[in-house]
């Protein structure tokens, strides 16, 4: 059987010890003995440790970035609950997958200073969703699909940030939560009740 390439196998070696052990715990050099590969290799593939979470974040996790940039550029034929609910539940899968693996930042204030000036050099950060579902609403304005004076950022707040706490709330109990089928549904046809013609 063929190994993965390199940069692949670095991947899912970040991504593995990012869940178990977090972000703030999981060096470069843990990833590199894990991938199978030297800590040169794996800089051979990624900057640094920062440049990674976002390489494991866009390519492991629901791809909710395409979607939301393929909206905005062209709704489609589909109406905009359909729309809604799709974003929806990619983002429930997007945070609850990337939820675990961000919470360590916050216990090490340094370490989240320095990933967050990272970030901010690779030009993304969590707020780019936001941005993208706004970009995505106000199209759907422009369209008439959706009212004239809808606050469209509000709106996609809203939706985000009602996935995200769904991560957070569901992370660290055991109750089931409603399926996710449902949840995004729901949040898509309550959202659009504030915002439809």
């Amino acid at each position: 059987m063929q190994q993965k390439p390199t940069r692949a196998r670095i991947l899912d070696a970040a991504h593995e010890l990012m869940l178990t052990i977090g972000l703030a715990r999981a060096t470069t050099k843990e990833i590199a003995k894990s991938a199978g590969c030297s800590e040169a290799a794996l800089y051979k593939h990624f900057a640094g440790k920062e440049e990674l979470f976002v390489s494991v974040l866009q390519e492991r996790l629901p791809k909710l970035g395409p979607l939301l940039h393929r909206l905005a550029e062209d709704p489609g034929e589909r109406g905009v609950e359909e729309n809604l609910t799709e974003i929806a539940r990619l983002a429930t899968g997007f945070y609850a997958e990337s939820f675990p693996i961000a919470a360590s930042l916050y216990a090490e204030p340094k370490l989240k200073r320095r990933h967050e000036d990272a970030l901010r050099e690779l030009g993304t950060g969590p707020h780019m969703p936001i941005e993208a579902l706004d970009a995505y609403l106000r199209a759907e304005r422009t369209a008439g699909r959706i009212t004239a004076d809808a606050d469209t950022f509000a709106a996609a707040s809203l939706l985000l940030g009602a996935c995200a706490q769904r991560a957070f709330a569901y992370d660290a109990v055991a109750a089931e939560p409603q399926p996710v089928e449902e949840f995004a549904a729901a949040l898509a046809r309550t959202l659009l009740a504030g915002i439809s013609r």
